[in-house]
């Protein structure tokens, strides 16, 4: 069986606690890999080997540091089929979706070559006589980032590459449900000439988790995941005095307004709540239909969903593959079920769905949940899954207390051909990504990434100007360099003239 174990100083290091978590193919059910499970030593480790190398990256030359940075983006480039096959294999995505997972994780490789650009400080001469002032931005130290299952490539690379390139080193801790992107991340940013140390991969469950956020020697906590677990997180690791960015879960709402194009947001809702098997927290779980638009919306996205391809994420004729793990798969089922007990009308059962020859896979088909009322568990939990909620609205200010009345507020959607309609939105809605036509408004990578209300704990949204905000502090230099001809004692109150 093979084994999948840590990343320290530079090297692979074998796990040394003989405990080790499981890794299972999702399109057939079988494990044939094991993950080595850190204990507080080999976190220790880990975070030695980063305090190690910082004495020398955090001086090292912007110049440098860049340099390393556009290779690393060449060798990714270069090896993106291959981190799609590892995802693939280990969290069950077609191949397709991988890819743009890569690419996407890609963008924020590239704001990090541009670094230099980004940390550029402020002078202000003369502000006295013969003073100057300047502000400069300066790494935290050893930074510390905690990812999820769904996005094993992508949300690793909105984390380390900017902190790296602000000079601080770097310990990811990656979902054990699929840790072989992350580890072979690391290899690259080796062959790209990344110091030993700088980048550290220590895989594990609580144990590593808690480590880390107590650890003395870690200044700061990124994190994305779950609400509980975000909330946790922070109040953990401020209780230790870390700075936290911890990014939670979603029920992101697409109101489709009665001018709109139907077929257009039947095309739309499909692909942002099925795509990724909806294990995604920028999902849109929730279509609101306002008016009489519902009935016909709901028949055009009930057809399309009947049409969709689900089977192995390495079957190029696959649209849809697997979840991650069968208790996953039994859970999200289990809100399709309990469904119509609550009120709801299933439109679409995708409960006990199977693909021949991967009767053992953790499949699921898509399920469409009509007139969904929203005090049932299936509106008012995050499924995570491909399961779709259709409520109502008579009209467009119903709409908006609705979604704003939700406890998250990450992403959402308006869909209509009224530009005023869609302005008032975009400045009524409470969520911190809007999408105006657009169903999943992920930033590029130059803006910054993140949610409202229960979507959001800690300081700063992700990549972006935030993020480099979130991986410095600030420093504020006040300088005067006396002429030769000043001189003489004056005891009175300096003053600004």
């Amino acid at each position: 069986m093979k084994t999948v174990n840590h990343w320290i100083g530079g090297k692979a290091v074998e796990g040394a606690t003989g405990r080790f978590g499981p890794v299972y193919n999702p399109a057939t059910g079988a494990q044939d890999t094991q993950v080595a499970l850190a204990s507080v030593d080999e976190v220790d480790a880990a975070v030695a080997a980063a305090k190690d190398a910082f004495r020398s990256w955090g001086t090292t030359s912007l110049a440098k540091r860049t340099a390393i940075l556009f290779k690393l983006r060449e060798l990714i480039v270069a090896h993106r089929d291959e981190l799609a096959e590892l995802i693939t294999a280990e969290h069950g995505k077609v191949h397709s979706d991988a890819l743009g997972e890569v690419a996407r994780g890609l963008e924020i490789v590239e704001l990090a070559c541009s670094i230099a650009e980004k940390l550029k400080g402020e002078l202000s001469t003369q502000v006295s006589s013969g003073v100057d002032v300047s502000s400069i931005r300066q790494p935290l130290g050893v930074v510390a980032g905690i990812t999820p299952f769904n996005f094993p490539a992508m949300v690793p690379m909105w984390m380390f590459p900017v902190a790296i390139a602000c000079g601080n080193t770097f310990v990811l801790k990656p979902s054990e449900k699929d840790p072989s992107a992350a580890l072979r991340l690391a290899g690259l940013a080796a062959e790209a000439g990344l110091p030993d140390g700088v980048l550290n991969v220590v895989h594990g469950d609580k144990v590593a988790v808690d480590r880390l956020l107590e650890h003395p020697d870690v200044a700061a906590v990124s994190f994305v995941g779950s609400t509980p677990i975000a909330q946790y997180i922070q109040s953990k690791a401020v209780e230790h005095g870390k700075r936290v960015q911890a990014l939670g879960g979603a029920k992101n709402h697409m109101l489709v307004l009665p001018d709109a194009d139907l077929d257009f947001a039947a095309d739309n809702a499909i692909n942002a709540a099925y795509g990724s098997a909806g294990e995604r927290c920028m999902a849109v779980s929730v279509v609101v239909a306002v008016g009489d638009t519902g009935d016909e919306l709901v028949k055009k996205i009930a057809d399309r969903a009947a049409k969709l391809r689900i089977g192995p994420g390495n079957d190029p004729a696959s649209e849809m593959g697997p979840l991650i793990t069968k208790e996953h798969r039994d859970k999200v089922a289990s809100y399709v079920r309990g469904a119509a007990a609550q009120g709801a009308e299933v439109v679409v059962d995708g409960t006990g769905y199977t693909v021949e020859g991967h009767e053992d896979g953790f499949f699921i088909g898509v399920s469409l949940l009509d007139k969904v009322p929203t005090t049932a568990d299936a509106y008012r939990d995050e499924i995570f899954g491909p399961v779709l909620c259709v409520v109502r609205a008579e009209t467009y200010d119903e709409a908006i207390e609705l979604i704003n009345s939700s406890r998250w507020g990450n992403g959402t959607a308006i869909f209509t051909r009224d530009g005023g309609a869609a302005r008032r939105f975009q400045l009524e809605v409470e969520a911190g990504m809007v999408g105006v036509n657009v169903p999943i408004p992920v930033p590029v990578g130059y803006h910054s990434f993140g949610g409202w209300k229960d979507s959001l704990f800690g300081d700063h949204h992700i990549y972006g100007n935030d993020g480099v905000h979130f991986y410095t502090r600030g420093k504020v230099v006040t300088t005067r360099w006396p002429d030769p001809s000043d001189g003489g004692i004056n005891l009175g109150f300096p003053s600004n003239h």
